[in-house]
């Protein structure tokens, strides 16, 4: 992967506007909260001593780190937006300890030439996503789309530090309080299609392949659909609302087909790798019987063969990984606390 592939997921996350949640904070709670009912006792009072809520409430932390800025003294500082701030609520005496995890994960990534170390957001927030073109049907580092610095690689960051081991370059990652919060909400983006997977467009709306040349062309860069509208709304954005009448604490639907999850037989350090490669493919669920129009420098729209289908799939698919990624979250806590 060549360097501009590797640093242009940053400078897609400067560009993203602060809704881009995987899930957003409903979905990371129901997310929490199937792990929450799966977790074995010992588990459950490991994250409850660490964390001091459970891992439902836990979900939102993360995305809530964004709203860390640089100001222009250079200095970082929570800043409260009204529009994103009732699920950060419940951390509002822990804004220091977001401020400080935020720093020391703001410019340790490759920043490309002509950015400014001060830009409004860090590098932490590469740590949300890859953008394997939806062409592959596998995560492999030899893609253009993944970094040292992404969703993978984060979920491993954070791993290792629970063993008691050190965190890779370029994480900083303090503590165990830390990297729990961190796996509360990076195993969810795990199972979101388009954060780990993403459509590359030419001109005439036709996919292209980065891999082909081995370097992301910015002209056919969609930024995981974000750049792809449906009316008015990301197409990004319509995979990350969940079902509406699942609300944000997990249905004992969504905890049964969690329970059916099988369990991973393969190292930890493999899982999340493993489980991306699960997500490329369901994200070729949800690319296909889509078509696409180029309207603008980084706009697209989408059309569907036949909307209130793609849209009854959709909803499925939606349940499913979100019952694979509380499934997870569980067996991660619990193979690190048995």
């Amino acid at each position: 992967m060549s360097r501009r592939a590797a640093t242009l997921a940053f400078v897609l996350c400067l560009l993203l506007p602060q809704s881009a949640f995987a899930w957003g904070p409903d979905g990371h709670r129901l997310v929490g909260s199937i792990a929450d009912q799966l977790l074995n006792p010992r588990a459950k009072q490991h994250v409850r001593t660490l964390l001091g809520v459970d891992l439902r409430e836990a979900g939102p932390w993360l995305d809530c780190v964004k709203s860390v800025h640089r100001q222009t003294d250079g200095s970082l500082a929570y800043i409260v937006d009204s529009r994103y701030e009732p699920p950060c609520t419940p951390f509002a005496n822990d804004r220091a300890a977001m401020v400080d995890y935020a720093g020391r994960n703001w410019i340790d990534c490759v920043y490309p030439e002509g950015a400014s170390a001060t830009a409004n957001l860090g590098c932490h927030n590469t740590y949300h996503f890859d953008d394997v073109a939806v062409q592959r049907d596998r995560f492999d580092r030899n893609y253009a789309g993944t970094n040292d610095h992404d969703l993978v690689a984060a979920i491993n960051a954070a791993i290792a530090v629970l063993l008691d081991r050190p965190a890779p370059p370029p994480f900083d990652i303090k503590n165990k309080k830390e990297a729990l919060f961190m796996l509360a909400h990076l195993v969810g983006d795990l199972a979101q299609p388009l954060h780990v997977a993403a459509p590359y467009l030419g001109p005439d709306g036709s996919l292209v392949d980065p891999d082909v040349t081995h370097t992301i062309d910015p002209n056919t860069e969609t930024a995981g659909g974000n750049w792809i509208h449906d009316g008015s709304q990301a197409f990004h954005h319509e995979w990350d609302d969940t079902p509406s009448d699942l609300g944000d604490t997990a249905p004992q639907t969504l905890v049964d087909a969690a329970k059916q999850v099988p369990a991973d037989t393969d190292r930890i350090e493999n899982w999340s790798a493993i489980w991306a490669t699960d997500t490329v493919l369901v994200a070729k669920e949800a690319m296909a019987d889509t078509s696409f129009a180029k309207t603008g420098p980084r706009k697209w729209t989408i059309s569907f063969a036949d909307r209130p289908a793609y849209l009854r799939k959709a909803d499925g698919i939606k349940r499913q990984q979100l019952a694979k990624a509380g499934a997870r979250l569980a067996e991660i806590v619990n193979k690190v606390w048995p």
